[in-house]
């Protein structure tokens, strides 16, 4: 199900999905919940909110209804907010069916669920940090570490010789956009559908740019100073892919597990770098992703990581880790298959301090070249006017192949 242009591919698989009953039924779960994100939204929103207002005492709500306060307004703006998002969540749904080839089909409505409606809404809102203007300063503090590293270690990206460079858990492609166009050749490799489409439909499929209005924090009511805070709107794509080509470098994208992908022998020596973004602690068994790394690294490449350590797949306090990631991310890190909790549950997990991940990757068979910690400082998704502001300090390290 491969669809390309000139320098880019929106992904590659080596397993037809629809022979699989259970992954189809999970892809056309993700299909459905952006089609059913508007009405989702609508209802849990706003609607929810309108049914709290009315059950006030009446002289109350009549008082918050009125200027100048206008409650009932703010409500009814929401709605037009969610309207917005929804006409984005609307065009990745139809680049989507087109990619699959299930145009004019309804096998896949209704059968999303609450968790894949969720992982609709939050990766809606993280267009604002990779494909927004408004998120350059979360790219900054994230990508920016990464392409510098690449800069000092393969210079002049302009000769005949391109460095190639994976991305693991590439999201919405826009850092394998970023390296594409300094010059190097990006393969990004993803495994969540909803990311996969999104990033597809930015890449491929947008014809402008500033395309769609976004707004990407009206989903929420609290910690505003204002309601201007709470309905400010972003434009994305922030740059349009197409305008771009032709690239300096190349690009492509692959699905699947990354363990699952590049341990495949046809990968073995094949990059020489690895960036792993806000990625290493998706895994439920970290050695795992470090042999991989290895395996997939040519004798003397650069693993680059920049992130933090949030593990996906905790043991008794699993849910007490859940509540804290929705607080520290906002909109949601990096997201978990099915696929991968089956990896989770069933194949052991373990969580690391950053002293032991970066002693485990030197044990490995890797120079540490850079081990920085505190020195950066990230937001996730952060609307930067909030009253409440979780920051993340990731650490970055560089390691060379032996």
């Amino acid at each position: 199900m491969a669809e390309s242009t000139d320098s880019t591919q929106e992904w590659e698989g080596d397993n037809d999905i629809f022979s699989d009953e259970e992954e189809k039924k999970h892809l056309f779960s993700v299909l459905d919940s952006f089609k059913h994100y508007r009405r989702a939204a609508h209802y849990n929103v706003t609607h929810a909110r309108r049914q709290q207002f009315y059950a006030l005492p009446r002289e109350q709500w009549e008082l918050l209804a009125a200027p100048p306060i206008s409650y009932l307004d703010t409500i009814n703006r929401v709605d037009d907010a969610i309207d917005a998002n929804a006409d984005i969540a609307d065009a990745i749904l139809d680049s989507a069916l087109a990619s699959l080839g299930l145009q004019g089909t309804v096998e896949w409505e209704g059968t999303t669920t609450k968790i894949d409606l969720d992982k609709a809404r939050s990766t809606l809102h993280q267009l604002y940090r990779d494909w927004s203007a408004e998120g350059h300063v979360e790219r900054q503090a994230c990508y920016a570490p990464v392409l510098q590293d690449l800069a000092a270690r393969f210079g002049d990206t302009s000769s005949n010789t391109i460095a190639r460079i994976l991305v693991p858990g590439a999201g919405l492609g826009r850092l394998v956009f970023d390296l594409a166009q300094a010059g190097f050749d990006a393969e990004g490799n993803e495994l969540s559908y909803h990311q996969l489409f999104t990033s597809s439909y930015m890449l491929n499929h947008t014809t402008a740019t500033n395309q769609h209005a976004l707004y990407p924090f009206a989903h929420t009511f609290s910690n505003h100073l204002s309601r201007a805070d709470q309905m400010v709107h972003v434009l994305v794509p922030d740059v349009h892919p197409a305008s771009c080509q032709p690239l300096r470098g190349s690009m492509s994208m692959t699905t699947g597990d990354f363990t699952h992908v590049y341990e495949q022998e046809e990968y073995a020596n094949s990059f020489d770098a690895v960036a792993t973004v806000f990625f290493v602690d998706t895994a439920p068994n970290l050695l795992r992703y470090v042999e991989t790394v290895k395996k997939c690294l040519r004798k003397g490449g650069w693993w680059i990581n920049v992130g933090p350590l949030l593990w996906h797949f905790g043991e008794k306090e699993k849910e007490k880790d859940d509540d804290e990631k929705k607080e520290l991310e906002g909109e949601g890190q990096k997201e978990t298959s099915k696929q991968q909790n089956k990896i989770g549950a069933g194949g052991g997990s373990v969580q690391l301090t950053n002293e032991e991940v970066v002693k485990i990757v030197e044990m490995s068979g890797f120079e540490i070249e850079v081990n920085e910690t505190g020195g950066l400082s990230a937001g996730y998704v952060q609307n930067q006017r909030s009253m409440l502001l979780n920051t993340y300090k990731p650490s970055h390290w560089v390691a060379r192949k032996l």
